[in-house]
């Protein structure tokens, strides 16, 4: 279950800043490492190496990858980019069943009003974080309207949490035709 966390947008913005300079240099550094190696090894003094250059930095894409998924994850100075990616999936995960969403909410399903609000908090926070507040001034009207509509209905509007189970509740209700 993903929850919403505070943070400081200039915070957050420094430390992602920084996990993707650390993860940068760590693949320049491997590729340039494994394509010396690869030549060295395989390679012709006086041919053409592009195979094993190639073959070294697509190498060193994956032991990175491998690293970063392993090990630097759960790093303190990865915090911040974890956060965030937990956060953007949580909010691609509404996104492919938002058509499901929306019936729900046209429905007044409390399950499907409540996975809105969390797409709504979610959103608003993203845009905040990344500092996009274009993209977030297109969703404030839709965001509004669904806001007073709960508060009519008496729900609470604070939703943090990504509950797994609204997920499932809303892939069985069937869209509204077009």
């Amino acid at each position: 279950m993903f929850e919403i966390q505070p943070f400081n947008p200039e915070h957050y913005r420094q430390q992602t800043r920084r996990s993707t300079v650390i993860i940068a240099l760590s693949f320049v550094a491997t590729a340039l490492l494994l394509s010396t190696l690869t030549v060295t090894l395989f390679g012709q003094p006086d041919g053409d190496n592009f195979r094993w250059n190639l073959a070294g930095v697509v190498l060193a894409l994956l032991l990175t990858a491998a690293v970063v998924r392993r090990f630097m994850w759960s790093q303190p100075w990865m915090a911040a980019a974890a956060y965030g990616w937990q956060l953007k999936r949580s909010l691609m995960r509404i996104t492919n069943v938002m058509h499901h969403v929306k019936a729900g909410v046209t429905a007044h399903d409390p399950q499907a009003m409540c996975l809105l609000r969390f797409y709504h908090q979610g959103l608003t926070q993203m845009h905040q974080l990344d500092g996009n507040s274009s993209g977030l001034s297109e969703a404030v009207a839709e965001i509004n309207r669904h806001l007073e509509r709960m508060e009519s209905l008496e729900m609470d509007t604070d939703q943090p949490r990504l509950d797994p189970v609204w997920l499932e509740h809303v892939k069985k209700i069937t869209p509204l035709p077009g």
